[in-house]
């Protein structure tokens, strides 16, 4: 684990637009964004055509998942209970990357650009990102990645290619995070699909106040699936 506060290489989040930019340009090396998400920053590029823009973002308010909010279905509980799905953990990082890169509609585009994603990989390399995948019948269905900071996990994207598999891959990174004893969840932006399954709002200061107490927290991600395979029905 790389020391706290080591880099800095951000302006004040004070100084961030309404839209919450905080820094345009940088490079997406491991160091860049170990210094990014450490303080409460990630990238986002912002797309031109066919040119892309490096920016960097910390919006005000934050949108996290608390473990007690967080909405399980009736109908999805019931899959889960037939164990329709099975969950692994990093087993296939890169599949789930491009799954979460992939355009969801023809011709559409999509903020994983072939460098943030290049990015995210260096980032699991070392560690620090991680994936859990949900499977069906030895195919890769859906899944949810992100990077993982001590107590604190940045939810980055998740995809499915089965119905309800995406969800089936965050209600099980939940329950894996909660009993890891995690403090934070990151979501970033809230919609209003992640609001249905139980995202709620910080104001950026309290979500930074947290960010630095989980990064303290004396725990780690793991490499295996302990929990069980159904949550409680919401």
């Amino acid at each position: 684990m790389w020391p706290f506060d080591s880099w800095h290489r951000f302006p004040p989040l004070a100084s961030a637009t309404p839209e919450g930019l905080v820094y345009v340009g940088g490079e997406l090396t491991v160091d860049w964004l170990l210094d990014a998400y450490r303080h409460g920053i990630f990238p986002w590029p912002l797309l031109d055509g066919d040119r892309a823009y490096l920016t960097w973002f910390s919006p005000d308010p934050r949108a996290i998942i608390e473990f007690k909010n967080f909405h399980v279905s009736h109908r999805l509980a019931r899959r889960l209970r037939r164990g329709e799905f099975t969950f692994t953990i990093d087993r296939d990082f890169s599949g789930v990357l491009q799954g979460c890169a992939a355009p969801r509609h023809a011709g559409g585009e999509t903020w994983i650009t072939p460098a943030l994603a290049a990015g995210f990989e260096a980032l699991h390399e070392v560690g620090i990102a991680h994936s859990l995948e949900a499977w069906q019948d030895g195919e890769l269905v859906g899944g949810v990645y992100g990077v993982a900071l001590r107590g604190y996990f940045s939810a980055e994207s998740m995809f499915y290619r089965r119905r309800d598999a995406s969800k089936a891959a965050l209600a099980m990174l939940l329950r894996h995070l909660e009993q890891r004893q995690f403090q934070l969840v990151d979501i970033q932006v809230a919609t209003a699909h992640t609001r249905n399954l139980g995202a709620s709002l910080l104001p950026r200061n309290v979500f930074c106040a947290r960010l630095q107490a989980a990064q303290h927290a004396a725990t780690t991600f793991g490499t295996k699936l302990t929990v069980a395979p159904v949550p409680p029905a919401g």
